[in-house]
């Protein structure tokens, strides 16, 4: 029962996951596998682990965001930036006309999650639409975490 570790499992795994770039390598398969066992094993509640997972995730988004907006003029003058420049101007375009419902969606899309909030901050969007959207983001993907780490199959029984 080392319900200490959850608390920090939790949020960490689900920060890593949404970081940028090595949220490319780290599957949110580990956080719901995780997730899964700490709530069968009852040394987590779904309501516990849906809010550390929320504060994980959010952090990391937050994190990717400032990244970008700091660190986006460098990052488009990179070699690597000029050689796909068109992609990474329609990317800010998207971001830009689609706002909010981008962040919302790319939350919940696995292979993007963690590119989402640096292109946004990439972008410019504006501080305050990006926490509000990204709080919404947040908490539609932790109530899904929530429902496919336990609760799905209780509201069936």
């Amino acid at each position: 029962n080392n319900r200490e570790i959850a608390w920090v499992a939790i949020p960490l795994l689900a920060f890593i996951e949404a970081f940028p770039g090595a949220g490319l390598f780290v599957s949110g398969a580990i956080l719901l596998t995780v997730s899964t066992v700490l709530y069968t094993q009852g040394i987590l509640s779904l309501p516990e682990i849906a809010t550390l997972a929320f504060v994980g995730a959010i952090l990391a988004d937050h994190f990717g965001y400032y990244l970008g907006l700091i660190f986006g003029p460098h990052l488009e003058k990179s070699k690597f930036a000029r050689s796909r420049e068109k992609n990474i101007k329609k990317s800010k375009q998207i971001v830009l006309k689609y706002g909010i419902f981008s962040i919302i969606l790319g939350r919940l899309i696995p292979a993007v999650r963690s590119l989402v909030p640096l292109t946004v901050g990439m972008s410019g969007l504006k501080k305050l639409k990006f926490s509000t959207a990204d709080l919404c983001a947040c908490l539609i993907w932790s109530c899904g975490l929530l429902l496919l780490s336990g609760g799905i199959g209780n509201m069936f029984l």
